[in-house]
């Protein structure tokens, strides 16, 4: 029986030679004409700390917000789309549960601007491998049931006795896979710098330039990265972003500073970006009044 190592082995030499029979080319900067376009949206991320996380199996009388609320609530602030975080719907869903959220939406003259998912591409061959892959599969068709373009998606930390090189390709095979699935919904995959095997603009670019389908981009969140000069590195990243999360601050090696909003969305502008920015708000002040403040501001910095 061959060893962990070698059946790994065995894996990038399969996964090297299908390569050119994946669902696409290989990822590069998106090509776009007419000048820079940006849309305002809000992640329901923003309002955790009122919305029931399945994740952590939150009672429902336990939270001050649906997913419904949140959708009247972008509607009140005036927003262009609402980012439908999966954490907050019910599991199982019910049935016309997201049927409804998108109708909610478009009553409000909301597009849905996305959804986002916590997965894990970093696994060995195995069930936990296999759920992540068909836990990716199911939201796919969640997404296209919402009405959301593009689901935000996550590499994964090192697992314990894998390289990182291993890791990449075993995250890129995920990618392709699940990115065959959302080809045939319509559906973008696209990949948050967020840690683990994508810490750097680096890491992520080597995963990115790996991936071959053209239902893959990036998600860029400009509060992610934590070297001594996150600025370079997210303008690094913003040709293939095809969705950008803002957050309040940027990362440093000390710790996060508050973020340079006009630099952020200049490297957005400069890179040609066409989409939705969608503040996901993470700080401490209660959302309900800092949300708000926090979109009037960067309503005024896009809108330059």
């Amino acid at each position: 029986m061959p060893s962990r190592r070698e059946f790994l082995g065995t894996l990038a030499t399969a996964w090297a030679a299908g390569s050119a029979a994946a669902v696409g080319a290989r990822v590069d900067p998106i090509a776009r004409t007419g000048p820079a376009r940006m849309r305002l949206s809000l992640a329901a991320y923003s309002f955790r700390s009122l919305l029931a996380d399945r994740r952590r199996r939150a009672a429902s009388g336990s939270a001050r917000m649906t997913l419904a609320d949140f959708i009247d609530r972008c509607g009140s602030y005036g927003l262009d789309g609402t980012e439908l975080t999966s954490y907050y719907v019910p599991d199982p869903v019910p049935p016309g549960y997201l049927q409804d959220l998108r109708r909610r939406a478009f009553m409000h003259g909301l597009s849905v601007s996305g959804t986002a998912i916590g997965n894990t591409f970093t696994h060995p061959p195995g069930p936990a491998r296999d759920r992540e892959i068909a836990e990716t599969k199911a939201w796919i068709e969640r997404a296209a049931e919402m009405g959301a373009p593009v689901i935000r998606i996550f590499a994964g930390n090192l697992q314990e006795g894998t390289t990182e090189s291993e890791a990449r390709r075993l995250c890129v095979q995920a990618i392709e896979e699940c990115c065959e699935h959302a080809g045939r919904y319509g559906i973008v995959l696209a990949l948050e710098n967020h840690g683990g095997i994508v810490t750097t603009a680096d890491q992520m670019l080597a995963v990115v330039k790996a991936v071959q389908s053209k239902w893959f981009a990036v998600n860029w969140d400009s509060g992610n990265f934590r070297s001594a000069d996150p600025y370079a590195e997210l303008k690094a990243l913003a040709p293939y972003a095809v969705n950008a999360q803002i957050k309040t601050t940027v990362g440093s090696p000390s710790g996060p500073v508050p973020a340079d909003l006009p630099r952020v969305i200049g490297i957005l502008r400069d890179a040609g970006y066409q989409g939705f920015v969608v503040l996901e708000y993470e700080e401490d002040e209660d959302p309900l009044t800092a949300v708000p403040r926090h979109l009037d501001g960067l309503r005024k910095v896009i809108s330059r």
